[in-house]
């Protein structure tokens, strides 16, 4: 359970109080004297919320295995491209299969808006755990239904579009998992650590990518051809049934955040605070500039992302004519050392801040991205290890830095919502469409170095929005109190609240 001490007589809910402290016009509400914490808070001091380490470890656990099912499936997708364009859209030409297969994997991110603009609003209505469960069951079952779906073979022109079908579903759901999921640790964890337990988020993706990645890798080396297009590609979407059912049960175990659950109990004690609850218009351009570079943020984070880690294994298949074994288990490799890398640099966005890291990533791609192709175009396995690992380590500065960097944009009352929203914009924009995006460029130009080209566009981009953003590292999240995770922490923060109003 997570502990915190109570608001004062006045009732206003902490974000109410920042934007009157902003305005000039704050004055301290009194804070009864918590025994449990055995504080002596002051009229001066502010509100201090005290975590409990096992219940901030449950939330991680659990925030984690949803993104790790989200991405076995981008995984798997990804890694068995090829054998889908056979089973669902068949044709003479490659491309055209890789195309279409590329095509029904942009289309979940199409309706990841519409899925943001419902289970995020929902999200800050009714609570981030309930919506959280909603998301993990409409995730596994779309990914389960995929294992399901009879070959065009069999049913024809309804084999594709049931397959549009369960990515719909999946993209709909993913709308708000992220956004809730990197919500949820944020409100969680206490300042000094945000970025630290933050960076477990995608250090589940990369458990996940890994996990369906190597089992298709797995089933391509024991399979033979056929046995792989007529059933051997089922096996992976199929596992995803006992893994939402694992994510659910430990969603269901968590309590509300502490946040969250403040700003309800203040709700419900001020009829003035119940007024609050945000719309739609309050999310959007009522955070226009939060959400702006949550975009261009996002965008930087998910082109190098989605250009690794998605599309890298199909262009050095298919564009270099690579050995599919060798070219998959490199990729398996690259994000092996990233998640040996990640909780490190998570740990370090907490020390120097999440703009220098994000900073450094940005430069990185921008300096880095022509030279680490070439190598990958020179073909051998050494040149392609370390061209892919340079680009691996620079995606590390935004996988690490993001989930707690993005929540911290947004107040309380508007986070899972307004971060939802502007996260998937950019996201089926410039992320989810980059395999295509980079695969038609090719066909069009013959320029193999496209996705380099790409690449340092979205960095420039980020570097932009690093420009302008606030520095959240050891800070409290807008509209929340400060969290710390012991209660000598909390004793030590409001002796120094009472140096500074003396």
């Amino acid at each position: 359970m997570v502990f915190f001490e109570p608001p004062g007589p006045g009732g206003l809910c902490h974000a109410v109080q920042q934007e009157k402290a902003q305005a000039g016009k704050f004055v301290p509400t009194p804070i009864p004297v918590d025994s449990r914490s055995g504080s002596t808070d002051t009229p001066d001091t502010p509100d201090i919320t005290v975590t409990d380490p096992a219940m901030v470890r449950r939330a991680v656990k659990a925030a984690a295995l949803g993104n790790a099912m989200e991405w076995f499936d981008f995984g798997v997708y990804s890694y068995i491209a090829v054998t889908l364009g056979r089973v669902f859209f068949p044709s003479g030409d490659s491309t055209a299969q890789l195309l279409s297969t590329f095509g029904a994997f942009a289309a979940a991110f199409l309706v990841r808006p519409l899925g943001g603009m419902v289970f995020g609003p929902l999200g800050d209505r009714v609570g981030r755990q309930k919506v959280l469960a909603i998301t993990m069951i409409m995730m596994a079952a779309g990914t389960f239904a995929i294992g399901l779906i009879p070959s065009y073979a069999t049913i024809g022109v309804w084999a594709p579009a049931l397959l549009f079908l369960a990515r719909l579903v999946q993209g709909f759901s993913t709308g708000g998992e992220y956004g809730g999921a990197s919500t949820f640790i944020a409100e969680y964890a206490p300042d000094k650590r945000r970025g630290f337990f933050g960076s477990f988020l995608e250090f589940g993706t990369l458990a996940g990518y890994i996990g369906g990645a190597g089992l298709v890798t797995l089933m391509t080396a024991l399979l033979s051809a056929d046995d792989l297009v007529s059933w051997g590609w089922r096996v992976p979407f199929l596992i995803a049934g006992p893994m939402g059912v694992i994510g659910l049960y430990l969603r269901l175990r968590l309590e509300e955040t502490p946040a969250f659950a403040r700003l309800e109990k203040e709700a419900r004690a001020d009829q003035a605070a119940r007024k609050e609850k945000a719309g739609l218009k309050d999310m959007l351009i009522g955070q226009w500039r939060a959400m702006l570079l949550c975009v261009a943020l996002v965008l930087v984070f998910n082109v190098t992302d989605y250009m690794l880690l998605s599309y890298m294994p199909t262009y050095l298949t298919e564009q270099l004519e690579y050995d599919a074994t060798h070219g998959l288990l490199v990729v398996l490799g690259v994000m092996a050392l990233m998640m040996c890398a990640q909780l490190f640099m998570g740990r370090l966005t907490d020390r120097v801040g999440r703009r220098p890291v994000i900073a450094a990533g940005c430069a990185g791609f921008l300096a880095l991205s022509v030279p680490a192709l070439l190598l990958i175009r020179q073909g051998s396995l050494l040149a392609i290890a370390l061209g892919m690992s340079a680009l691996g380590l620079l995606l590390v500065c935004f996988t690490s830095s993001m989930p707690s960097a993005l929540p911290a944009l947004f107040p309380t009352r508007v986070r899972y919502g307004s971060l939802s929203i502007g996260f998937n914009i950019s996201v089926s924009l410039f992320g989810g469409t980059t395999p295509l995006v980079v695969t038609a460029l090719i066909g069009a130009t013959g320029d193999l170095m496209m996705p380099a080209y790409y690449m340092m566009a979205a960095a420039v981009v980020g570097g932009a929005a690093v420009f302008f953003m606030t520095e959240s590292a050891g800070r409290p999240l807008p509209g929340s109190p400060p969290s710390v995770a012991t209660q000598e922490e909390a004793r030590e923060l409001r002796a120094s609240y009472g140096r500074m109003a003396a």
